[in-house]
This record gives C-alpha cells, sequence and structure tokens, in this order.
C-alpha cells in the first residue's frame, strides 16, 4: 500500500444519518472504528446547519439510543390523527394505547447528525469528509474506491448510504414518478394541540403537520403533496394567500394558519432496487427513496442499518450481504408497496379516493386494525 492507498474492512459511502448510524453500531458490536471508512462529499458543518424536519419513528429512537445519539432535540408525538377532506371517517392513534412514552419525535436533519458526530467521536470514527467517491470496482478479493483527491480505498465490503430526492439518483429496477410535488416549510397555528400530528388527505395529495416548535415561533413541520402544476400556483402566492388556501384545505382544527417559513419544493417518486453485487449493497435512501406519505423513508433506512450492523459485525463477507438482503426483504418489500399503494391512490382523482374515509372509519373502529398500522409505522414489518 502507497501514502496515497487507504484501507479498510468496511467502506461506507454517506455520512448521513443512516450512514453514521450503520457505523457507530458496528463499533458497538465489536469493530474496530480503524476498520470502518465513512466517506462523504458534505462537510460536517454544512451538514449540521440543515433545517429539514424529519420523523423519526419510535422503533428508530430505540436504535439511535443503542448508538448513544439519543436524546436530542426533537418534538415528541403523542397522537396521529388521520382524516380525509370532505368525508367522514378518521383514525386516531394513541400513544396510550400501546403504553409508550411517544409514537414517534420531530428533529431536524442538523440536530441529528450532529448527535451522530458526536456519537461517532466518542466510539473513535473517523470520518473523511469532504471526500467524493469517484468510482468503485470490484473483484474477487474486495473492493477499490477511487476519491476526488486522488487517494484510494482498498476495503472488504462497500456499503452506499448516501441517497437524495427523487430525480438525483441513478436509474432503479423500480423507478416511478408520482404526478405530485411535495411544498415543505414550517407554520405557525393560532390554537396547537400539543404533540398531535395530522395527516390529511385531500383531493390534490396528502398533507402532513407535523409539531415542532422552535424559537421562532412556527409549531409545526408543514409537507403539502400536490400536482406540479398546482404546487407552482401555491408557490407563487405571498404567504397569506398560501396561509388561506392551506386553511382551505387542512380545515379548522388547529385554528387560522398565522405564520410561515420560506417554503422549498421538490419532486416526488419511487426508487427502489434491493439489487447488489456480491460485495456491494445499498441501504437507506441509496435503496429505496420512497412517497413522504407515512413519514417511512428515513426509519427504513435506520433499520436498514441496524440489520447490517449486526450481520457484518460477525464478518465482512458478501455471504453476510446475501444474508442482509434475504432478512431486508420483507420489510422493504411491504414498506414499499405500502407507501407505493397509498401514493398511488392519492394522486388519482378517480373512485378509489372514496372508499378511503370508510378505510379509515374502520381502522379507528377495529383496535387490532388500529394496532397492526401503528405496529407498521414503527417498527415495520417484524
Amino acid at each position: 500500500m502507497t501514502n496515497s492507498e487507504l484501507a479498510a474492512d468496511i467502506a461506507i459511502c454517506g455520512a448521513g444519518p443512516v450512514g453514521m448510524a450503520l457505523a457507530i453500531l458496528l463499533v458497538k458490536r465489536g469493530v474496530a472504528a480503524r476498520r470502518i471508512a465513512l466517506i462523504d462529499a458534505r462537510a460536517l458543518p454544512e451538514a449540521v446547519t440543515d433545517p429539514r424536519s424529519l420523523a423519526l419513528s419510535y422503533g428508530s429512537v430505540q436504535q439511535l439510543e443503542q448508538a448513544g445519539a439519543w436524546p436530542l432535540p426533537a418534538t415528541a408525538i403523542h397522537q396521529i390523527h388521520i382524516s380525509r377532506r370532505g368525508h367522514f371517517g378518521r383514525a386516531l392513534m394513541d400513544r396510550a394505547a400501546h403504553q409508550l412514552p411517544a409514537l414517534g419525535y420531530v428533529t431536524r436533519y442538523g440536530e441529528l447528525v450532529a448527535a451522530l458526530a458526536a456519537a461517532a467521536a466518542t466510539v473513535g470514527l473517523h470520518m473523511l469528509r469532504p471526500a467524493r467517491v469517484q468510482s468503485i470496482t470490484e473483484d474477487a478479493d474486495g473492493v477499490s474506491l477511487q476519491l476526488g483527491d486522488g487517494r484510494l480505498l482498498r476495503a472488504s465490503v462497500a456499503i452506499q448510504a448516501e441517497g437524495g430526492v427523487f430525480g438525483q439518483q441513478t436509474p432503479r429496477a423500480l423507478k416511478r414518478a408520482y404526478d405530485q410535488t411535495a411544498i415543505i416549510a414550517r407554520v405557525a397555528v393560532s390554537a396547537p394541540i400539543a404533540h398531535r400530528a395530522f395527516e390529511r388527505f385531500t383531493d390534490e395529495g396528502p398533507l402532513a403537520l407535523l409539531p415542532q416548535e422552535g424559537s421562532d415561533g412556527l409549531q409545526y413541520a408543514l409537507v403539502w403533496c400536490a400536482h406540479p402544476d398546482r404546487v407552482a400556483q401555491l408557490l407563487a402566492l405571498d404567504d397569506a394567500a398560501f396561509l388561506a388556501r392551506l386553511g382551505t384545505m387542512f380545515g379548522t382544527r388547529l385554528g387560522h394558519f398565522s405564520a410561515i417559513s420560506p417554503r422549498a419544493s421538490y419532486p416526488l417518486g419511487l426508487n427502489a432496487d434491493a439489487a447488489a453485487s456480491a460485495r456491494t449493497i445499498a441501504i437507506g435512501n441509496a435503496a429505496q427513496t420512497l412517497h413522504p406519505v407515512a413519514g417511512q423513508g428515513l426509519n427504513l433506512g435506520l433499520r436498514d442499518a441496524a440489520v447490517l450492523a449486526r450481520l457484518l459485525a460477525v464478518a465482512a463477507t458478501p455471504a453476510q450481504l446475501q444474508a442482509f438482503g434475504a432478512a431486508r426483504q420483507p420489510d422493504r418489500q411491504l414498506t414499499v408497496r405500502l407507501t407505493d399503494t397509498m401514493a398511488t391512490i392519492f394522486a388519482n382523482r378517480g373512485p378509489l379516493q372514496s372508499l378511503l374515509g370508510l378505510g379509515l372509519g374502520a381502522i379507528d373502529a377495529v383496535a387490532p386494525a388500529r394496532h397492526l398500522m401503528a405496529d407498521l409505522m414503527m417498527y415495520g414489518r417484524r
């Protein structure tokens, strides 16, 4: 090995929440920190200032506790109210029914990255950042990662944990563009309900409000999905007009909408492929980018990390990567199918939507169905 060459057992491409969680959990399971190479193209100070809101399931919080990255600044979700605009029927999930401190939590991307970075430093992990992976080549004995600064990293296996939104990834076996775009922002209301999240299904798409109080006085993170043409119209409105339209779509359960942060938008789609080579595999958003309905993307990725850490701690070999694919297939397939089905129905203004209110009413009335839905959202398929 020359001075420009590095060596590791496990190379992790992407030091976002999923990549860092994997690296920390590996060390917690006995893998020497020096045998893990954690690479990211973005400098840490840039990542920790990312203001995007994230929804963490209770199962994800348990994994973060194992990694030493919890508690962190977050707002607890005690209840989730699900409804269909213009139709009878709704479902209410409550932490009390599951004897849990919370169904989930809402935090910022930067807060989560900061907590994981601190945990990574505590266990002695060293991150190569900013460093961009230019190419990955594989042979019978391992993988070679060419970095943008000219260095070459040699590893036994490589994990792709660097993802993005739909439209920014390489082609996948399962790829579908939804006829929807998401608007994200943070809003204030006149009558907030502490620790209650809302998922409101409209003719234009799902509208979610997640409790997230901050020093700026804004109390909820907003994710509003609608047809791209409609989103363009909404983004062109001034704040007052936008908030008025939001109030019309959401209703008056929280009083009136009084303030909003700068708005952003991104296209929605499904990008999923569990395929892997002998010595490389993808997890998190690198393996599956989902519609934000039900907020399962990050949580699915953290479940990937937990299972992969358990397997690679035994040996960093092709056999363990193959075992990972088999172990994760049921949860991945169910979560992808569930979010894809929901997104397809909500993007379609046809008769299927008329059944949604009845379905929500049935879920709320039948305790086993309500518990099953909550269990899937918190822990995935087990």
